[in-house]
């Protein structure tokens, strides 16, 4: 069966601030319009979002960052999968030794819409005492927060994964230190007594960096939480020798979003070569690339019930209206994250299409004109 993509152009990250600047609105590095035409899309193919020319750390300026965040969030995209897969014929662009290569495949499973980068950050100036010598100074915090359901709906589709592959999941988190990460720890073994066939182990966030350079053919699916997960998964792909080698999906509850996993490049713009191989084939390549080593997620998104008995005391929790959180504010786009490319694609099946022009057909290509580095 033959199936025609229809990809039209929407402005995400750097472009989008410049484009809303210069129309005399607010800048934002999410429009509006552009996250209308995601949510009426069939699947969303997102390029870099930053480089350069955008960093800066302003309290109250537009980054790029947030528009990532921000559309992840509006989304529903609560989960991340990053495919590890070694290509025989580039195992000598790592900078590990082919002998620890040899086999590796695994999945990176990170919860997206939660922890440090959806919790409330604060920062104060003149703040007594917080400066060098007991002066004045600022004054900074992030939260970091977690609800069960939100951690319950993504281990789980780890041990579902798992179950499909080779049935071993590691959860990674840093349960000797955060409270955060001993409730992880704590739900991730309430689950594992419903997936017999799986077997599961814990490590914490520091050894498993080390386990990766180390000894990457232990693993199978990796399952964090977000800031781990962000650092994990980069560290991950230089296991194949470029970040530019790994697929990327975000999943949840609305429009899918693929990418690249990618930077802006901004060293190479405009010289003709990718920074990734997946921009240079079709969409559908670059979709279905993030399938590796993983299966279709479980029909019963976004989690399944579990007894209430599992644990005593513990107050019931919907995946979909959660607590609110003391001290904390609605999730905000902010974070600390590497630049990715900006712009963003939006691929409809067929005739189903809005506003926009199509820049990309699986028989030609990207259009040279398009924002991707």
């Amino acid at each position: 069966m033959t199936v025609e993509f229809v990809c039209e152009d929407g402005l995400i990250g750097g472009a989008a601030i410049d484009a809303t600047e210069a129309q005399g609105r607010k800048p934002t590095a999410l429009p509006d319009e552009t996250l209308a035409a995601a949510r009426q899309a069939d699947a969303v193919l997102l390029a870099a979002v930053g480089g350069p020319k955008w960093t800066n750390t302003e309290a109250n300026k537009a980054r790029p960052e947030q528009g990532l965040l921000a559309i992840r969030k509006n989304l529903g995209l609560f989960l991340n999968l990053r495919p590890v897969r070694m290509f025989q014929s580039l195992i000598g662009a790592s900078s590990l030794k082919p002998e620890l290569l040899e086999g590796v495949d695994l999945i990176i499973v990170r919860e997206l819409t939660g922890g440090l980068y959806f919790g409330k950050h604060e920062r104060e100036w003149g703040v007594d005492g917080a400066g060098p010598d007991g002066e004045k100074g600022e004054w900074a915090c992030d939260t970091l927060v977690y609800n069960e359901y939100e951690v319950d709906r993504v281990v789980r589709w780890a041990f579902d994964a798992a179950r499909r592959r080779g049935g071993h999941v590691t959860s990674v988190d840093k349960a000797n230190v955060l409270e955060t990460s001993r409730m992880w720890r704590e739900v991730a073994h309430h689950i594992a007594e419903e997936y017999p066939d799986v077997t599961e182990d814990d490590m914490y966030v520091d050894n498993a960096s080390m386990q990766l350079i180390a000894n990457p053919g232990q693993f199978d699916v990796i399952v964090t939480e977000n800031t781990f997960g962000d650092i994990l998964s980069d560290e991950a792909s230089m296991l194949t020798g470029s970040l530019g080698m790994l697929a990327s999906a975000s999943l949840g509850t609305g429009t899918a979003l693929y990418e690249p996993s990618h930077g802006s490049a901004p060293d190479i713009a405009g010289k003709g070569p990718s920074p990734t191989l997946l921009p240079r084939s079709s969409p559908s390549s670059s979709c279905s690339a993030t399938a590796l080593a993983w299966t279709a997620p479980p029909t019963s998104w976004p989690m399944r019930s579990r007894p209430s008995s599992t644990r005593a005391g513990a107050p019931s929790t919907s995946p979909t209206s959660p607590p609110p959180q003391a001290g904390c504010s609605a999730p905000s786009p902010w974070a600390t994250r590497s630049s990715r490319p900006s712009g963003t694609a939006f691929l409809r099946q067929g005739n189903r299409r809005s506003h926009g022009q199509a820049h990309w057909s699986p028989d030609t290509g990207p259009n040279p004109s398009s924002t991707r580095a």
